[in-house]
């Protein structure tokens, strides 16, 4: 959209149910953040809006697990969100919560809008249904036997060990965490919003209009949605937390979260417009108005096809842009909350931010680092040796080097004052320095328009190394040895020290989105005010008036020392190893006792392992054959974490050979390998203490 009259930019709404990790920080809140700062530079009219998702099954699961209500749950995580957020400088125009009663009010008016209209169909179906407890289950409250990997920390919509995506029926022995009974189906009706209906739409606005401009996994998740057909999607739920289903016949239903939460944008806006006398509704409603939704791509179907649809109907503008960013992995592997394989952003504000005085520098740190590595275009990785780098090989000794150089040269050279520029005297090198600054100008602004921050962090970085090799070209400090003899030669040191200084200003307006507080010390030591960070002001050279008496030096960055990454290296290996095992609350009910019978029913024999490989685009599968003596069976076991396949061979194993056959990735597995699963949730095979013949009973 070609110079809209205003801009509404969301970040994803953090669930309530737990402190958020530097992965959730890199995907959505740093990005969105930058780009605001960079349009409120611009002197646009733009609002920043965030808030807590506090609706869904897992509020309350949460709550049972610390032993205390859904809404002390919300008002606690509500609050430690909203104040890590502010802790490292996301600087939102309003960070509101879906627990509010106008969020409710909105809410519910929303969907009366679609059901009165008639974009909204109702079925009866089948749902899973505690006996005991008289409730309806959400996927969360089912817990079993992961079919993959027979792990019994499977849930009915994702194994904790393996990571697979389940439905409930895919569960092997199937349990109720409210009660522990086995969950019947039950007849329920709901609401559905018929997806199916907006295929035409959906594909023309976004493989048509978007094609070229939105990140290219972001189209390719979206086509692939769109080629698979889309289907119904309930939009009510049988919960007795959340929005109310404003329908006399709705008998307690309550909205499903991925309907209520992004309609929070909308009432979060509304409320803002309500503390500052403003009119919410262009914000929502002017086509002139730029939407941009920054995301994790575990939102993208969310934000580019189901609440597009909801907006359409609802008469909204469509976003213009969603920059959904790729996953941000920690040390090597994915980070896990279940295995405390983390890192906070509390831990951090906790660590370095509390202990510094005021945290401005380490802030910045962080989000120079997360800004760095952003997983923009594909997976990325945090590491605690990467991060060390990136502030002492760049912010220390590039960014931090240039300025204290410049301010020590100034008081020493130039009397703690701004030199003038004589042009009779400039040289190739001022010249070049100085189109340097107005190329970056531009290209930083290219790349943020563009949603490219890695790349426009890359040219700030850059300009100062750049002021770094022209200092070094200039060597000021060798100059100064010949006054005495050479007077004249002070003209060469003022033009030096003048554009280091003008640079300097260059480097405080156009850093200032990614390092807010760097930014601030920057105009401190130059006695500038917020004015100046006004992004027409960029690439000029003459920001800084000529004898005006800036302040001493002070550094803008610390190093980070090798004992302080050894010991978040060490705090990160103990952490997991402290992982304890679900608290028995969430534990499967204990099974019902069964008779001889029942368990004679079970074929158990004793197996070799004769051939293993990767089972392709499944992480956690292995293709094993395995010789049971008159025969060899292919099956599939979900061990691929704990062993490889070169491993395993010839490998004796307990094999249950009478189970059903099942397909897992188009293989047909016949049989389930026995693991033992250790309290760190290692795997370790279930086999004779000695080499047996292959196909021998187990009894």
């Amino acid at each position: 959209m070609q110079n809209p009259k205003r801009y509404l930019i969301t970040a994803a709404l953090p669930y309530a149910n737990g402190l958020k990790h530097v992965g959730h920080l890199a995907g959505a809140y740093i990005p969105a953040d930058i780009y605001a700062r960079y349009l409120r530079a611009q002197e646009r009219d733009v609002v920043f809006v965030c808030g807590s998702d506090e609706h869904g099954t897992a509020i309350p699961i949460q709550a049972r697990k610390e032993g205390t209500t859904a809404q002390a749950i919300i008002d606690k995580y509500h609050e430690a969100m909203q104040q890590d957020f502010a802790d490292l400088a996301i600087q939102f125009d309003i960070y509101h919560r879906t627990s509010a009663p106008l969020h409710h009010e909105t809410a519910s008016a929303f969907f009366t809008q679609l059901e009165k209209a008639g974009e909204l169909e109702t079925k009866e179906t089948e749902q899973f249904y505690d006996p005991e407890a008289q409730s309806f289950l959400a996927d969360r409250y089912i817990k079993g036997i992961c079919p993959a990997c027979q792990s019994d920390r499977a849930y009915g919509d994702q194994c904790e060990s393996c990571g697979r995506s389940l439905s409930p029926e895919e569960l092997l022995r199937p349990v109720s965490t409210l009660s522990g009974a086995t969950p019947i189906k039950k007849k329920t009706t709901h609401w559905y919003l018929p997806l199916g209906k907006h295929e035409d739409f959906l594909r023309k606005w976004i493989l048509e209009t978007h094609e070229t401009d939105w990140r290219p996994a972001v189209v390719g998740q979206c086509k692939g949605w769109i080629d698979g057909g889309l289907q119904s999607r309930a939009v009510t739920r049988d919960l007795d937390w959340g929005v109310q289903v404003p329908l006399p016949q709705a008998n307690g239903k309550v909205l499903y979260v991925w309907f209520d939460a992004p309609i929070g944008y909308i009432s979060a806006t509304k409320q803002w417009a309500k503390e500052h006398g403003k009119d919410w509704d262009p914000y929502w409603k002017d086509a002139e108005t730029k939407l941009v939704h920054f995301i994790g791509k575990d939102n993208i179907v969310f934000h580019c096809i189901i609440f597009p649809v909801m907006l359409k109907l609802g008469g909204y503008i469509l976003p213009d842009n969603v920059p959904s960013n790729e996953f941000l992995n920690l040390e090597g592997d994915k980070m896990s909350t279940s295995r405390n394989w983390k890192l906070d952003m509390r831990d951090y504000i906790d660590d370095f931010v509390k202990k510094e005085n005021g945290g401005g520098q380490v802030v910045d740190m962080l989000r120079y680092y997360l800004t760095q590595i952003a997983p923009e275009t594909k997976d990325s990785e945090f590491t605690w040796k990467g991060f060390q780098d990136a502030v002492n090989s760049e912010l220390v000794a590039v960014l931090g080097n240039f300025v204290n150089r410049t301010w020590v040269l100034m008081h020493k050279l130039c009397k703690g004052k701004v030199p003038p520029f004589h042009p009779a005297r400039a040289d190739e090198y001022d010249r070049a320095l100085t189109e340097q600054i107005r190329s970056t100008t531009e290209t930083v602004t290219q790349h943020l328009e563009r949603y490219q921050f890695r790349e426009a962090l890359f040219a700030v970085i850059d300009l100062a190394r750049h002021g770094n090799q022209y200092m070094q070209r200039k060597e000021p400090w060798i100059v100064a040895k010949r006054l005495e003899q050479e007077p004249e030669a002070q003209q060469a040191i003022d033009n030096c020290l003048h554009l280091c200084l003008q640079l300097s200003a260059n480097l405080a307006i156009l850093g200032n989105p990614f390092l807010p507080n760097t930014t601030k010390t920057l105009c401190h030591l130059m006695k500038v005010v917020d004015r100046m960070l006004e992004w027409k002001n960029a690439g000029r050279i003459d920001l800084l008036k000529v004898g005006y008496s800036l302040r001493e030096p002070q550094l803008l960055f610390r190093k980070i020392e090798d004992t302080e990454i050894e010991t978040q290296l060490e705090k990160l290996k103990a952490n997991l190893m402290s992982t304890e095992t679900p608290a028995p609350a969430e534990q499967p009910a204990a099974k019902p006792t069964i008779q001889f019978d029942d368990f004679a029913k079970v074929e158990l024999k004793v197996g070799t392992i004769v051939a293993a490989e990767k089972v392709e685009k499944a992480d956690k599968l292995l293709k094993l054959s395995v010789d049971l003596g008159s025969e060899t069976r292919t099956i599939v076991s979900g061990i691929a974490m704990h062993y490889a396949p070169q491993d395993i061979l010839g490998k004796q194993v307990t094999v249950v050979t009478n189970l059903a056959p099942r397909k897992m990735r188009g293989i047909e597995s016949n049989g389930m390998i026995l693991m033992a699963e250790d309290r760190s949730g290692k795997l370790h095979f279930v086999h004779p203490d000695s080499s047996v013949e292959p196909g021998s009973g187990i009894s």
